[in-house]
């Protein structure tokens, strides 16, 4: 994170993504163009290009929508998670290129604007076999550019994590906006069943892996805590933490972590401010606990980022009677500091 606003920096973690996102591209659509140029010379370069460009970015599409659900199932997906903005800006521009070219070469060589002409040339609206498809597909792109405009963390803060969160969750909104460009477009043109196939496969993919996500996330949530004393929860045993790590905990509908740090326990709202990142599922480096998204940090002891950032967190009390961890779910406000329980 930066403490101003500045153009993205590139550092060695990013470059080595950035490289592998571009040697794929380059790879599919040379893969694609040469695929289509052996066994179907007849396809215009325009056509080949509008094809590899499509299924290019709808792949990109059903990568990037199903890193989030892998995280929450495996913690090995992380590092595909904290640079994701990095992989959507790439599928969009892909997925313009594919536009760009859709509207030059079925919608330019008339006398009506081709963006007049993209929703005027087709008004079977009651026709499944008929249906405008390409007026989807241009909707579906407008969503993706203004994700794609927005990425950057100076809109994230001036717009506020939760407007910017509700505008960047329209991509499931633009996917299914993909998906019925793409299937009513195969309708029209495509006799093969291959397509139906793919879509339908990328599409159960999604679904099957946010259920388990989800799951895995409400049953985590369920989990009774019965033993109450004082205020105070029991909540698990103080080697089932370990060192410079968290135990995730939903008492009282309120997701805490519970942090083991040098022979101190911390308490703090599982939350982060950036874009609700589950800090529980980070770690502590440098004396921080740092969200495993995008690396923010807070200090344990009170919640606080350390100077000059000014994000927050609320603070928990928590006790140690034996091996035993009680949690009091009553917040402290947000940057409160608190002792910790020492093991």
């Amino acid at each position: 994170m930066s403490a101003s606003y500045s153009a993205v920096g590139w550092n060695r973690q990013k470059k080595h993504y950035d490289w592998l996102i571009f040697a794929f591209c380059v790879l599919y659509l040379s893969v694609f163009i040469l695929l289509t140029t052996i066994f179907n010379p007849q396809y215009t370069f325009e056509t080949v290009l509008i094809r590899s460009t499509s299924t290019l970015a709808f792949l990109l599409l059903n990568v990037i929508l199903a890193i989030g659900p892998l995280t929450r199932i495996n913690k090995r997906f992380l590092p595909l998670l904290y640079n994701r903005r990095h992989l959507g800006v790439t599928m969009f521009t892909i997925a313009l290129v594919h536009g760009g070219f859709s509207i030059l070469q079925f919608h330019s060589l008339g006398n009506t604007n081709p963006f007049v002409s993209l929703f005027t040339s087709n008004t079977q609206f009651n026709s499944v076999a008929q249906f405008p498809f390409q007026a989807l597909g241009f909707l579906a792109l407008v969503i993706l550019f203004l994700m794609a405009i927005t990425s950057h963390d100076f809109w994230l803060h001036n717009l506020s994590p939760k407007i910017w969160k509700t505008l960047h969750m329209f991509v499931y909104v633009a996917y299914f906006l993909i998906v019925m460009h793409v299937m009513l477009g195969v309708v029209q043109y495509e006799t093969n069943p291959v397509f139906f196939v793919l879509i339908l496969a990328g599409a159960a993919s999604l679904i099957t892996l946010h259920l388990i996500a989800g799951t895995k996330e409400v049953k985590k949530d369920q989990l009774p805590f019965d033993f109450k004393n004082d205020g105070f929860f029991y909540v698990c045993e103080v080697d089932e933490i370990d060192e410079s790590r968290a135990k995730i905990f939903c008492v009282d509908k309120e997701r805490i972590a519970v942090y083991k740090h040098e022979g101190v326990l911390y308490a703090i709202h599982n939350v982060c401010k950036h874009q609700g990142g589950p800090l529980g599922e980070g770690k502590i480096l440098d004396g921080c606990i740092t969200c495993p998204w995008h690396g923010y940090q807070y200090l344990p002891e009170n919640g606080q980022s350390p100077p000059p950032f000014n994000e927050k967190v609320n603070t928990y009390d928590l006790r140690i009677t034996g091996t035993k961890v009680w949690l009091n779910p009553t917040p402290y406000p947000e940057g409160t500091e608190r002792p910790g329980a020492a093991i």
